[in-house]
């Protein structure tokens, strides 16, 4: 692992700590784990405006899902 160094405003570190404690963790572990959490939330943001990107450049047409249809079993039959 490396260390490195941040500037963290004192409200926030104190709100970390309280976190950190009651998840029986440390604030590095507890840091860790929350940046590798919004960095997948970055993923899936990119992810969902590539699809949406798709859409627009090749909208769905009005029959494309239709086969599907009596496919699907709803369960109130």
């Amino acid at each position: 692992m490396k260390t490195v160094q941040m500037t963290l405003d004192e409200e926030l570190v104190r709100s970390v700590d309280r976190a950190a404690k009651k998840m029986h963790t440390t604030r590095s572990a507890f840091t860790r784990d929350a940046l590798r959490e919004a960095l997948r939330k970055v993923h899936i943001e990119r992810l969902e405006q590539q699809h949406r990107k798709g859409y627009e450049r090749n909208p769905i047409i009005g029959t494309e899902f239709g086969v599907w249809e009596e496919e699907q079993a709803w369960g109130d039959e």
